[in-house]
């Protein structure tokens, strides 16, 4: 059996702007509202119209700083995983969509890497002091970045769809 999408080709916005979705997360992680991971995932429901609850967005609350503060995973890279899995994931089981959202997430994954070499919080950070006006301008960049990439890919598969 299949789960359901909670989108559709049909179910675009007109108005989704890949410009706008990158300085909204940016602005999210800016302001101290939302840390990277979250300002994704709530930038995205967002932007989509997901018509899931906001406590969606606490999915995404453990994964700043590299999983919790451990370093390890770039959360904006979490963030867009998550936000791919809310558009195209499974909740049947043995459901055969979870392919496509790994092969998407790996995507999402590649680009970023590519782009910064390692996905790793702690090497991506390595000489800066947390929390520095450094630090935090390289990571409101990620979130903005990864925010349009997830942005871009979800468009894109659905226009597929059309």
């Amino acid at each position: 059996m299949e789960s359901a999408s909670v989108l559709t080709c049909e179910t675009i916005p007109e108005n989704v702007d890949l410009d706008k979705i990158k300085s909204t997360a940016q602005q999210y992680f800016r302001s101290g509202d939302f840390y990277c991971s979250e300002a994704v995932v709530k930038t995205i429901k967002d932007a989509f119209q997901i018509p899931l609850p906001d406590a969606v967005i606490s999915a995404a609350s453990g994964f700043p700083v590299g999983m919790g503060g451990a370093g390890c995973t770039c959360g904006a890279v979490t963030g867009g995983v998550l936000s791919l899995g809310l558009v195209f994931g499974r909740t049947m089981p043995k459901d055969r969509k979870v392919d496509k959202v790994m092969t998407l997430s790996r995507e999402l994954h590649d680009i970023f890497k590519k782009r910064h070499k390692c996905l790793c919080c702690r090497t991506l950070n390595r000489f800066m002091i947390m929390g520095s006006s450094r630090q935090m301008k390289q990571c409101i960049a990620f979130t903005g970045e990864m925010a349009e990439e997830t942005a871009r890919i979800i468009i894109r598969e659905l226009n597929k769809l059309k």
